[in-house]
């Protein structure tokens, strides 16, 4: 078992290779004076079961390409087996067709990373669950829940909790969590989207009168529907409104708006490289999901349960 790493957030790949006390491969991934990407392995790999650890977050493209060339590269260098680590797929989002004439984004990337040479991909709270039927190769999807539930038990013990859906389509998502709170109750923001990046809040389905909030999500890009969510949450008679997400994209003005929005805090994972905004804001902290990948790499190699991690 050997782990690379590309550009796109080796601090996460350092600390998973640290978990799993193996050094990381050496190898070098650059570009020419074009922006073109070169990939060069400095060590045998033939033989191995590897894994290349690459979220595709912003810039897509070009960590998207990463990904693509350092899989093609192994499977020229004879690896026997190689998984595609992707902590955040970018394009999921892009997972049907919103109306005529538009691309399913999301299937064109999950046939590049198989026809690359990807044998497996494992990838942490994909947008969508179908996703995971894209690929004609075993894909894993990991759950940050039990490491937010962790954190969430750790520091709002023992106050009256309440976990909101900031819409109708995370329900499953909110009511996973809720279940590892000790079947805290559960509540809904319902809104309407007029333009994407723009959301507007209508109500709040569930009575959050008295209640700690906990708002979750699998992505926060802009900030704008979780911060008008926050604010609907306390018209309502919130005691406090705190956001877990696993995916911190945070582009444009996201953290501006967050450190002027009503929540009281928002946590993050490390699956996307945090910002040096994200990193100087004090009302956002991450938490860090290497241990989580790390043990899921290791059952992989070692042919055991993944989806036991989650029990």
């Amino acid at each position: 078992m050997k782990i690379m790493a590309a550009n796109a957030n080796l601090p996460l790949a350092r600390a998973v290779a640290q978990y799993l006390e193996l050094p990381l491969v050496d190898a070098a991934v650059r570009r020419f004076a074009d922006e073109e990407i070169f990939v060069e392995i400095h060590e045998n790999v033939r033989g191995q079961d590897m894994f290349v650890i690459q979220s595709t977050s912003y810039p897509a493209n070009d960590n998207l390409m990463e990904l693509l060339i350092c899989i093609d590269a192994l499977r020229r260098a004879s690896a026997k087996r190689i998984t595609a680590v992707v902590p955040y797929m970018g394009y999921a989002r892009q997972d049907r067709k919103p109306g005529p004439r538009t691309p399913i984004s999301a299937k064109l990337v999950a046939n590049l990373i198989t026809e690359a040479g990807a044998d497996r991909v494992l990838a942490v709270d994909l947008h969508a669950g179908q996703i995971q039927g894209f690929f004609d190769i075993p894909t894993d999807n990991l759950y940050a829940a039990p490491v937010m539930a962790a954190d969430i038990q750790s520091r709002y013990s023992g106050k009256a909790l309440m976990v909101v859906s900031p819409d109708v389509g995370g329900v499953v998502r909110a009511r996973a969590l809720a279940k590892r709170l000790d079947n805290a109750p559960l509540a809904i923001v319902d809104k309407r989207r007029d333009r994407p990046g723009e959301s507007e809040v209508m109500n709040i389905i569930g009575d959050v009168k008295g209640r700690h909030c906990i708002l979750i999500d699998d992505i926060i890009d802009s900030g704008g529907t979780l911060c008008n969510a926050a604010q609907a949450l306390l018209d309502e008679g919130a005691e406090s409104v705190v956001a877990y997400i696993t995916h911190g994209v945070l582009s444009g003005g996201a953290v501006a708006r967050v450190d002027s929005s009503a929540l009281k805090e928002l946590v993050i994972t490390d699956s996307i490289r945090p910002t040096e905004a994200a990193l100087d804001s004090k009302r956002i902290r991450i938490l860090t999901i290497a241990p989580l990948i790390g043990e899921a790499m290791r059952r992989i190699a070692d042919e055991s349960s993944v989806s036991s991690l989650f029990d």
